[in-house]
């Protein structure tokens, strides 16, 4: 039986009072406090690290749109728009196997700082959400804790993008969660400097490597085939070679993965190679495993790298990501739940709040979107079952396996936040429930601020 203390009651300063209060600042939060802001809302935006922008620059996760190809369709909006402000701050760089830009990871934090200010919107940073402030099943505000103390901040309404539900599950609504031996592998993500760019690329160019190639070692990738021709920035045969010279433990044949750009100063980004199976984001005893032997098998790719990459015999650890990149955890068992069927086969919603191309990539299998298919996202997919002025977006909203394996995607992330920033808004302003919001409304709200629906 586990110990327990008793906690006395206390009074709880109310540091701030809003009408949209954002919890989660990666892809989905960032994106809903924006489109809320700008459809006329008064927002603040929480998160428990000093910057925003979640896996992008938290993680290290780069390759925001690493699926774009010629023939892709795209709901741009939001998400678009990251792309196209990094690239104007000098923050963004061309991706190394798609028609896209790698987002920088440090830079992209002045982006953010930068849209949030433009928008008017409250920061809230260094505050880690613990409990929510309910009245019967409405949500009215959070309970954060920082170093401040323990505080209050009340909200008209509340989204969740906190990745894993937290706020939803903490309520009483209903979630789902994959089990912790299913879960798709955690990552430390991490750069590298002292790479001689010309000679990589060269190697890169004798040997190049496909989508095909990702069946190698541990993984095993279900493709439609078209993938498997394509160029993929891979790298496995380093490790496997190592582990043959007992330069690496054997048993860590699921070091392997891709690298994002090389840059004229011998710096390699987004280096996504560690996979960590076993690993609970909702638990942070497993996670603190997951940091620790991920930085270890981070060393052991880059000693693998030095002996067996052309270009990278002189490579020296740059930086690591400020926290493990979590893929896959608690997901709201939602008022309509994506399906593999509909994910696959090009789901259309009458409630739709935005369109994801064809891109799923997540349990051993990866579809691209070469060729022009695309789902909607349904409104309904945020809305969580028993809980009042609640909206869940991220990679927590509503779906079954194969339908996480693309909306967990950060550029998917964005669609879904947009569309659950603009309904709390007009939620606020019509006075109604998340579930009797206008869709109408929300969706033209949509199109003004540049997202294709349908």
């Amino acid at each position: 039986m586990t110990k327990t203390i008793h906690e006395p009651a206390r009074e709880v300063p109310v540091i701030h009072e809003t009408e949209v209060l954002v919890v989660g600042s990666g892809p989905g939060g960032l994106a809903a406090a924006l489109a809320a802001a700008r459809a006329g809302a008064e927002v603040a935006l929480l998160d428990r690290f000093g910057c925003f922008g979640g896996n992008i620059t938290t993680v290290g996760v780069e390759g925001f749109a690493w699926y774009r190809h010629e023939q892709t369709v795209e709901a741009r909006g939001i998400g678009w728009e990251f792309e196209e402000r990094a690239k104007a701050m000098g923050a963004a760089v061309p991706e190394s196997q798609s028609l896209s830009y790698e987002l920088d990871s440090e830079g992209f934090k002045l982006v953010a700082d930068r849209l949030v200010e433009e928008a008017g919107i409250h920061p809230m940073l260094h505050r880690v959400f613990v409990a929510p402030i309910r009245d019967g099943n409405r949500i009215t505000g959070v309970i954060v804790e920082s170093k401040a103390g323990r505080e209050a901040v009340l909200a008209k309404r509340v989204i969740d993008a906190t990745g894993d539900a937290d706020i939803a599950h903490m309520m009483g609504a209903p979630c789902l969660k994959t089990p912790v031996e299913e879960m798709q592998a955690a990552s430390v993500m991490f750069h590298i400097a002292g790479v001689d760019k010309q000679k990589f690329m060269e190697g890169v160019k004798a040997d190049p490597q496909t989508y095909a190639n990702w069946s190698t070692g541990e993984w095993q990738v279900e493709t439609s085939g078209k993938e498997d021709e394509m160029f993929s920035p891979f790298l496995a045969k380093p490790f496997g070679q190592a582990i043959r010279d007992g330069v690496i433990p054997a048993h860590l044949n699921t070091i392997g993965g891709t690298w994002g750009a090389v840059h004229d100063s011998g710096e390699m980004t987004y280096m996504n190679l560690v996979h960590l199976g076993g690993i609970d984001g909702t638990d942070p005893d497993s996670m603190t495993k997951g940091e620790i032997e991920g930085r270890k098998q981070a060393m052991h790719a880059i000693d693998a790298l030095r002996a067996y990459t052309p270009g990278c015999e002189g490579a020296r650890l740059r930086n690591f990501g400020m926290t493990i990149g979590i893929r896959d955890t608690r997901k709201i068992d939602a008022v309509h739940n994506i399906t593999e069927g509909e994910t696959r086969n090009q789901g259309r919603f009458e409630d739709s709040i935005g369109i994801y191309p064809e891109f799923i990539d997540g349990y051993g299998v990866l579809i691209l979107p070469t060729t022009g298919r695309y789902m909607q996202i349904p409104y309904r997919a945020m809305l969580p079952k028993g809980v009042e002025n609640l909206l869940v977006t991220g990679r927590a909203i509503g779906g079954d396996r194969i339908a996480h394996a693309a909306t967990r995607n950060m550029a998917c992330c964005a669609v879904a936040g947009q569309g659950a920033g603009i309904a709390a808004a007009l939620s606020v302003k019509s006075g109604c429930a998340f579930g009797a919001v206008d869709i109408t409304a929300v969706q033209a709200e949509l199109k003004r601020q540049g997202v294709r629906i349908h």
